[in-house]
């Protein structure tokens, strides 16, 4: 009863007129980042972070929201008609949703992704809805000890869980943490890492290094790729499933859709993971694993069913225990922080409205996004031809116009341009950014919880030890740290993110 009490408070803020508008908005640009190949959630959601500035804390929440599951959505459009994932997580939709397009069932593999996105988007929201109060309730009783060893594990999961190198990975997180630390310390007054630059002094901006490494890092990247894209031409004359269609996707969004929701909750995890752990799932139960990469339905509504499920799964962790479950996810706790909103579990009794309201938004934005992804789907092509000499100017006047907005200060745009390029050389090293974000959000409160923690316990650092679900973390830590020594879980490790 409790649950059903609080989704009518959800439902009772997000379905104002201005919270419907705030979502729909949401919901229709993450489409439109999911279509245009280069973009991507991330990049968005830090470029549009200083808009959501004027908003109310829910209002800028669901909208923000919106463009990343959105962006899950669109880019399955894209991976279909054009062979070019959208976004990173529809990668492995190409593989047979473009062979379907060629086949002239474009439209079956359309309506599949975003029939298998809606299951999987309302289950992921209905978990996330279901194990809050829980999660909340069992977070609250958690200490200084406890939060740095959660923080902890989150980022060594991070490590496990990123596609690359183990060693560029950990290089990335612990930038980030340093990134983190710049400015003041609380606790003694004493400037660190600022150089004598008076406007360090408060740290360095969340949305500034945001903005640099996702948004124009994106912009510099994508100037220097000649993509041509290869756009299905045939008539989409029929999006129609027929009985053999039901009968072989069904089980196959099953499938997705609870392994999604299991590995979006991994910190580092998340959609892209998900997508590729679903394809190879379904590939091995099938019994006509030969046609698995030449048209295959389940191909399709597989992959697309548990990146959408991660895609809500990862507020989970977010939401309820203060820590991001991937890049995304990161930059929400920002725009929370930003609008002076503590991320983890005593959000849902401070601010119980933005928590549920949330929540009950990503139902209506799941309901949304397929009105819009099918019959929209002949304005959705025409996008596709949108010339990326017309789009990446105005996201540079956009992205800088928004950084000088913050504090009206120069000195940003300049620190900006110096993440740009500093992310623009990071990933010609084949270094992945992700990582560093999670550090720099995750970094200053690991560093507080730890000093809290030996301040409480008068320096006796076994306090981490003796606190049971503390030296559970650590252990839980260390776990991940011995698979990442193990040969054969790196080979595995590295095998599930080549795909196929």
């Amino acid at each position: 009863m409790e649950l059903l009490s609080n989704l009518a408070l959800g439902f009772g803020v997000a379905l104002t007129p201005a919270n419907i508008a705030y979502c729909f908005a949401g919901a229709l640009l993450g489409t439109l980042i999911g279509i245009l190949p280069g973009l991507g959630p991330v990049a968005t959601v830090a470029m549009l972070l200083p808009v959501t500035y004027a908003l109310e804390p829910t209002s800028a929440l669901i909208m923000l929201a919106g463009i990343y599951y959105g962006a899950q959505y669109g880019g399955s459009t894209t991976a279909i008609l054009v062979n070019l994932p959208g976004e990173a997580s529809s990668v492995v939709t190409c593989l047979d949703g473009y062979q379907m397009a060629r086949q002239g069932r474009a439209g079956q593999a359309l309506t599949v992704a975003a029939i298998g996105s809606l299951v999987a988007g309302c289950f992921g929201t209905l978990m996330l809805a279901a194990s809050a109060t829980a999660l909340a309730s069992v977070a609250l009783s958690f200490g200084a000890a406890e939060y740095f060893s959660l923080m902890l594990l989150g980022l060594i999961a991070a490590v496990v869980l990123a596609s690359g190198s183990v060693v560029k990975a950990i290089a990335m997180i612990v930038t980030g943490v340093l990134l983190g630390i710049v400015g003041t310390d609380i606790n003694s007054g004493v400037e660190r890492y600022t150089f004598g630059i008076f406007e360090l002094s408060d740290g360095v901006d969340f949305v500034v290094v945001a903005m640099g490494v996702f948004g124009l890092t994106e912009v510099l990247k994508n100037l220097e790729r000649v993509s041509s894209r290869d756009l299905v031409t045939t008539e989409i004359t029929s999006l129609r499933l027929d009985r053999e269609d039901v009968r072989r996707a069904a089980p196959a969004i099953a499938r997705g859709t609870l392994l999604g929701s299991v590995l979006g909750i991994l910190p580092g995890g998340g959609a892209l993971l998900s997508s590729f752990a679903a394809y190879t799932l379904e590939k091995r139960v099938s019994r006509r694993p030969q046609e698995f990469g030449k048209g295959a339905i389940e191909g399709v509504a597989a992959p697309e069913s548990a990146n959408n499920a991660a895609a809500q799964s990862s507020f989970v962790p977010m939401l309820t225990l203060g820590v991001p479950a991937n890049a995304t996810t990161a930059l929400l706790m920002g725009a929370m922080m930003i609008h002076n909103v503590q991320p983890g579990p005593k959000v849902m009794d401070s601010n119980p409205e933005l928590f549920w309201g949330l929540i009950a938004s990503m139902w209506i934005g799941n309901v949304i996004l397929v009105i819009l992804n099918l019959p929209l789907i002949g304005i959705w092509v025409k996008m596709l031809k949108i010339p990326y000499r017309v789009l990446y100017p105005a996201i540079v006047v956009f992205v800088t116009v928004g950084v000088f907005s913050i504090q009206n200060s120069t000195f940003l745009i300049y620190v900006m341009l110096f993440f740009a390029v500093f992310g623009y050389v990071l990933s010609k090293l084949n270094f992945e950014a992700a990582p560093l974000l999670l550090g720099f959000v995750l970094g200053p409160l690991l560093e507080s919880n730890f000093r809290r923690a030996m301040l409480i316990s008068a320096g006796d650092a076994t306090a981490f030890l003796t606190r049971p679900v503390s030296a559970a973390l650590l252990l839980t830590a260390l776990f991940l740290l011995v698979l990442l020594v193990s040969p054969s879980f790196r080979r595995r490790r590295e095998e599930a993110f080549q795909g196929e």
